[in-house]
C-alpha cells in the first residue's frame, strides 16, 4: 500500500512504504487519514490542494475550483486525484463518478406488451372502443391512473394517435369516454 506525505506547501509525495523521515502528522495512506489530518485544515487549503492538481498532467480534466460544497466532499475528491499519483492505490469504497453524456443503449430488446403483462394503454384503447365507451372512473380503476393522467392518454389518443374519440357529460357531470371503431 502507498502511504503519501503532504507539506506545509501542499506538495504531495507517494511513497511505497512508510517513509523514515516524514512527520507523522502529515503522513497518511486513506482517504480517511487524509479526512483526518485535513479536519484542521482551512477552507482555503483545501482548495489550494485541489487547485494545485487542476489542469496539470495527468489530471487534464480536472478543473480549478473557488469553494467546495463541504469538507467532507472535498476530502473525498482530493483523495480521488491523489489515488492516481499511484497506480498501487485505487479508491477504496468510492462510487464511480457520473458521467456526462449519451446513456447507454440496452443491450437486450424491450419487452413487448405479448408476453404476458398488461399494456395499459391496449386497456384504455378496449375500454373506449366498448358500445357505451368507458367513463373517467372506470379507467381510473382499471389504469390505477389519476384523472390528469388519463386524460392526458386520451388528449394523445385523439391528436397524435389519429382515433376519433367522443367526450361526453351524462347529466351527473360524469365524462365518457369512447372511440370509434
Amino acid at each position: 500500500m502507498a502511504t503519501f506525505t503532504i507539506d506545509s506547501e501542499n506538495n504531495i509525495i507517494a511513497h511505497a512504504g512508510n517513509p523514515a523521515s516524514a512527520d507523522p502528522q502529515q503522513l497518511f495512506a486513506t482517504e480517511k487519514e487524509l479526512a483526518k489530518l485535513a479536519a484542521d485544515w482551512p477552507g482555503a487549503r483545501l482548495i489550494e490542494v485541489w487547485n494545485s492538481f487542476a489542469g496539470v498532467a495527468p489530471f487534464d480534466d480536472l478543473q480549478p475550483v473557488k469553494k467546495f460544497t463541504n469538507r467532507p466532499t472535498a476530502v473525498r475528491r482530493i483523495w480521488q486525484a491523489i489515488a492516481r499519483l499511484s497506480p498501487a492505490v485505487a479508491p477504496a469504497d468510492d462510487k464511480p463518478e457520473k458521467v456526462a453524456g449519451k446513456p447507454q443503449k440496452r443491450d437486450t430488446a424491450r419487452p413487448v406488451a405479448d408476453d404476458g403483462r398488461t399494456n395499459k394503454k391496449a386497456q384504455v384503447i378496449a375500454l373506449m372502443k366498448r358500445p357505451k365507451g368507458a367513463t373517467l372512473s372506470q379507467i381510473m380503476e382499471a389504469t390505477g391512473w389519476q384523472r390528469h393522467t388519463v386524460r392526458g392518454l386520451v388528449s394523445i389518443l385523439g391528436h397524435q394517435g389519429g382515433a376519433q374519440i367522443e367526450s361526453t357529460k351524462n347529466s351527473a357531470g360524469e365524462r365518457t369516454y369512447k372511440m370509434a371503431r
